[in-house]
């Protein structure tokens, strides 16, 4: 709590705060696309220091909780073939799935391993080549390239047995969709820093153009999060549109080009579906033939007739901004981190882990 109170107190915070205060004049409706800055904002009680008139909405920022459930249902049955090892990093292990988990699976018997990088993985299937090494790929362009070294080194050693579940997505086609949906009217995106620094910020220039909708990319310190805001409010003053960089130090126009020249080399889109927003052209990402010896989907089990999930989970309509956290009937009683109905509420950067965590329940651990 220390270094929340002198966030507070800073001067600094006090002066962008009076600025938003003097020139939020009209209702204003932002959303912050990263699930980091969600989790900033709500344990810095960022909401509490701006006016009634500007409204903070979560988007589709973790892709934990964007992956759709046939996606986890498809990972986890991969598990259950005899020479299978799963590698996942640790926020997906319990996730729920339509019947299970993967925390589950692994206490019942499946080899489910932890990793902290995709090449720990490929390390994972040379030291073990009687098996088949499994790495679940989540994420957006900030984990991709990361992705695409580990499957051009697994190629490059020859390591067979290494194989990539390629559940990737990319920002911009989802703002697209969100930019041009009237029961949301936002006023502005506040743009992930991190798929930010890998993509630049031209990326999102589109969607200001097209949609008349300010972005600005900014950083995750709480004084990062408040100089987006005055800066889309000063936007929105002005009628202007365009896409602004509060995060220089890290991101550029152009991005990285060396990155996303490797992932463009390993990857192609495609369509892929989204929890809460449906399929989405272009949003996916699969392996290029060139590296198709590697994909995972070729031998998933079949899949059962009906993907279930529990009829009072509200994570669509809350990656959307259609909802708050609060208002799903599930929050904080039947939906808990200890017994999570949905993945908004398992993932580090989920609205609904961020609300109990800081807000319906400040002294969790």
């Amino acid at each position: 709590m220390r270094l929340i109170d002198e966030f507070r107190d800073s001067t600094l915070a006090r002066e962008i705060a009076a600025r938003i205060h003097r020139e939020a004049v009209r209702p204003m409706q932002f959303m912050e696309i990263c699930g980091t800055h969600t989790m900033a904002i709500a344990r810095y009680g960022l909401k509490a220091l701006l006016p009634e008139t500007i409204r903070l909405i979560s988007g589709p920022g973790c892709p934990v909780c964007v992956t759709p459930q046939a996606q986890i249902d498809a990972f986890i049955r991969l598990g259950t073939q005899p020479d299978v090892t799963l590698a996942s990093f640790g926020d997906m292990l319990r996730v729920p799935g339509s019947t299970t988990t993967l925390e589950t699976a692994r206490a019942g018997g499946a080899d489910v391993r932890v990793v902290y990088a995709p090449l720990d993985a490929v390390e994972l299937a040379r030291q073990h080549p009687e098996r088949r090494v499994v790495f679940c790929g989540v994420g957006f362009e900030t984990t991709m390239p990361a992705v695409a070294l580990a499957v051009t080194e697994a190629q490059r050693l020859g390591v067979a047995n290494f194989f990539l579940f390629c559940a990737h997505k990319v920002i911009p086609p989802a703002l697209q969709m969100l930019a041009s949906d009237r029961e949301i009217a936002l006023d502005g995106f506040i743009c992930p820093g991190h798929v930010s620094a890998i993509i630049g910020s031209e990326t999102y220039e589109p969607i200001a153009r097209e949609h008349g909708i300010p972005c600005v990319v900014t950083g995750f310190e709480p004084l990062d999060i408040l100089q987006a805001i005055w800066m889309l409010v000063r936007q929105v003053n002005r009628a202007e549109a365009k896409v602004e960089i509060q995060y220089t130090r890290a991101v550029s126009r152009q991005g990285n080009p060396a990155a996303m020249a490797c992932v463009e080399r390993v990857f192609t889109p495609e369509d892929a579906e989204w929890r809460g927003l449906g399929v989405i052209p272009g949003s996916g990402m699969r392996l290029r033939e060139t590296f198709a010896a590697h994909d995972a989907t070729r031998f998933v089990p079949a899949a059962p007739d009906e993907v279930s999930t529990p009829s009072i989970c509200e994570c669509g309509r809350i990656l959307t901004g259609r909802q708050r956290p609060a208002d799903c009937q599930a929050f904080a009683t039947a939906c808990t981190p200890a017994h999570p109905l949905g993945p908004c509420m398992v993932s580090s950067e989920g609205a609904c882990a961020a609300e109990y965590r800081y807000v319906a329940r400040p002294s969790w651990p």
